[in-house]
């Protein structure tokens, strides 16, 4: 019997595609949320386990020192909060889970437990935390700071941080809602609790003015890739996601993760990783691939935006360097995960053209129909050992019905994915499996 895979899909609350001859109103649609109803629900059709939503707090203007390239290309900005979108998502949906991103280096950490308290309640359990540090000295000077903090201590900070919001949703006991009728009492003093914390960098009295959600504890997500943030997921996440490319580093990181979580005191099992994906899907292996050889043409604008999204991300204005040599040595205080993976991507004498032109952020090139295409996930699945795969890449109500009505289908016939959900709550579903 082969192993079921778990399914997410990696989102921004920004426009989608629109520029494409099957886009539409896309441009228009997604800025009341209405376009990411349409496709969450479709998803959850799909019986999908989550969609995350991304986030980032700032227009960048660290390519070419301006925020033209940002805006032509809407690569940071526009974007909107996705914290009240889970909200309505939760209205139009009823089993999938909903993953919105916020920051431990700017939100307090009160106000980040009663958000999310309030969204488990809204969602039924259904709501999870994409916990990040941030990466972009623009987004913190949004918020008082000239630049972000080191690296390790932003790791440092979260540890501590998620640990005092793990305290303040547990701040209610079980059974501390009475609601008793005949003695008036609507909750039970004695079971919430201060928590009174005082840490190396937060002090948090507490207890939580929020009820607890189903969850209790919303499950959590992380995308860490160094070696600090690897050990920070393994402590704390539910479902981690993964940028590496080949089978050989996608087991490595397994691996690893699951060790870093044995040494953390968890169980492993308990850990689903997923692999970032962008299939390329048609009806035949031979449309797919036609479709693959155009996609893999590098243009002028597809090198801009490229370069354009890792000054952003790694606070390096990449118009500085040569296009047609080798980069030189770069250090960042920025998004150091998403920088090595650049420049390892080609041999060492790839030169900064040859390097943006190569696709990113996509385990393995699934090429094909859907029915190759599920085959060829089984059989790397088999060899990494799981958990699962994110899809990304361009967004449209077309490239999710290639998906959703496609490969899912394909998958669920070969007993790759799940055709109902087990549970209620999000993490009871992540881990069914």
């Amino acid at each position: 019997m082969p192993k079921k895979l778990h399914l997410a899909w990696f989102l921004n609350f920004s426009s989608p595609s629109w520029l494409g001859p099957f886009d539409g109103t896309n441009g228009e649609d997604w800025i009341d949320g209405d376009f990411y109803v349409d496709i969450v629900r479709a998803m959850e059709r799909a019986k999908f386990d989550y969609v995350m939503f991304e986030d980032s707090l700032m227009v960048s203007d660290v390519h070419g020192g301006s925020m033209a390239t940002d805006l032509k290309y809407n690569m940071y900005a526009p974007k909107q909060d996705p914290l009240p979108l889970m909200a309505k998502l939760g209205e139009h949906t009823d089993r999938i889970g909903l993953v919105a991103t916020a920051s431990t280096s700017f939100y307090p950490p009160f106000i980040l437990a009663r958000l999310y308290a309030t969204l488990d309640n809204l969602t039924h359990g259904r709501i999870g935390w994409n916990v990040v540090t941030s990466s972009e000295d623009l987004a913190a000077q949004n918020f008082g700071l000239d630049e972000l903090y080191e690296h390790d201590q932003r790791y440092e900070m979260a540890d501590e941080y998620v640990g005092v919001v793990k305290k303040l949703w547990d701040s209610w006991d079980e059974g501390a809602l009475v609601r008793d009728r005949e003695t008036g009492v609507f909750a039970d003093h004695t079971k919430v609790h201060p928590i009174h914390h005082e840490g190396a960098f937060f002090k948090v009295r507490g207890p939580l003015n929020a009820m607890p959600g189903p969850q209790r504890q919303p499950a959590l997500c992380q995308a860490g890739g160094s070696p600090r943030g690897r050990a920070f997921a393994a402590k704390h996440a539910n479902t981690i996601i993964c940028s590496a490319t080949g089978v050989a580093e996608m087991k490595q990181y397994r691996d690893d993760i699951r060790q870093k979580a044995v040494t953390a005191g968890r169980n492993p099992d308990d850990i689903k990783v997923l692999y970032v994906v962008t299939p390329v899907l048609d009806e035949t292996d031979e449309l797919a691939q036609a479709k693959a050889a155009r996609r893999a043409v590098p243009s002028d604008a597809g090198l801009e935006l490229a370069l354009a999204h890792l000054s952003a991300l790694t606070n390096v204005d990449f118009t500085q360097f040569a296009l047609d040599e080798v980069p030189p040595a770069i250090t960042t205080n920025g998004h150091r995960t998403t920088l090595e993976a650049f420049l390892k991507k080609g041999k060492p004498d790839a030169t900064l053209r040859e390097l943006a032109s190569m696709p990113s952020l996509n385990a393995v090139p699934f090429v094909g129909s859907p029915a190759t295409v599920a085959r060829q996930m089984e059989e790397v699945m088999e060899e990494v050992g799981g958990d699962g795969f994110l899809f990304s890449g361009a967004l449209s109500r077309q490239s999710v019905a290639e998906i959703v009505d496609g490969l899912v289908p394909e998958m669920q016939r070969r007993g790759l994915a799940r055709t109902e959900y087990e549970f209620g709550t999000f993490k009871e579903n992540l881990l069914a499996f």
